[in-house]
Parts: structure tokens; C-alpha cells; sequence
């Protein structure tokens, strides 16, 4: 079965190689990319996104909602923060977070519609 998804030619097409490398993106933009969906590769961080898709949250009102610790939801923010996914601002003793951009909305919402289409 393998070999049916192997080309039976052994010469790649020059043309098509070299319209390939010229779209083709930096290592560091691909590896920021991999970075990004490996952070989204976690269950509660796809959770976290989604509920920030739909409004600002403190981490205290994020923690409950999931039901995990403020401590594991802190982490988890922490991690998104760090791949600029989500932005933060401090008001009295509540850090509030959003996402960083609509970009990252609009990752969340397709990635949903996808997935919904097979259930």
C-alpha cells in the first residue's frame, strides 16, 4: 500500500521545483509557524483561545469556565502570551486577556468549521 502513494518517475519537475522555492517562506517564519500550531496542539490552550475568541476574560473567570486551577490556566496563558497569541492588560489585581489580533480569531474559527464539517 506504501508504494501506491510513491510517484513511479524518479525526475521531479523542474518547473514546478523552482515556482515552489520562489513562494517559498523563510526557515524562521516556518519554524514561528510550527511553533504557533504546536502551542494550539494542547486541548485546554484551544479551549482558552476559543473562550477569548468570544470576549475579554480574567484569569480567574478562564479557570473556572475550564475548571482548572488559576495556576494552570496562568501557564497555559503564558505560553500563548509568549507566541504574541494573546495580550494582556492589568486592571487593580485582575489581569484581563484578549487575543493578540483577529488573525488568531479567525485561525480558531476555521480550525472549528473544519473540524465541524466531520461531526
Amino acid at each position: 500500500m506504501a508504494g501506491e502513494l510513491l510517484c513511479e518517475v524518479e525526475e521531479a519537475d523542474k518547473e514546478k521545483v523552482n515556482r515552489i522555492k520562489k513562494v517559498a517562506k523563510s526557515e524562521a517564519l516556518m519554524t514561528r509557524m510550527a511553533e504557533t500550531f504546536k502551542a494550539l496542539g494542547d486541548k485546554t490552550r484551544c479551549k482558552i483561545i476559543y473562550v477569548l475568541s468570544k470576549e475579554e476574560s480574567c484569569v480567574c473567570d478562564i479557570a473556572e469556565a475550564l475548571g482548572i486551577t488559576k495556576f494552570v490556566a496562568s501557564q497555559h496563558l503564558r505560553i500563548l502570551r509568549n507566541l504574541r497569541l494573546v495580550k494582556y492588560r492589568k486592571v487593580g489585581k485582575r489581569v484581563f486577556y484578549t487575543l493578540d489580533d483577529e488573525h488568531i480569531s479567525n485561525l480558531i474559527e476555521e480550525g472549528i468549521r473544519h473540524v465541524e464539517e466531520d461531526i
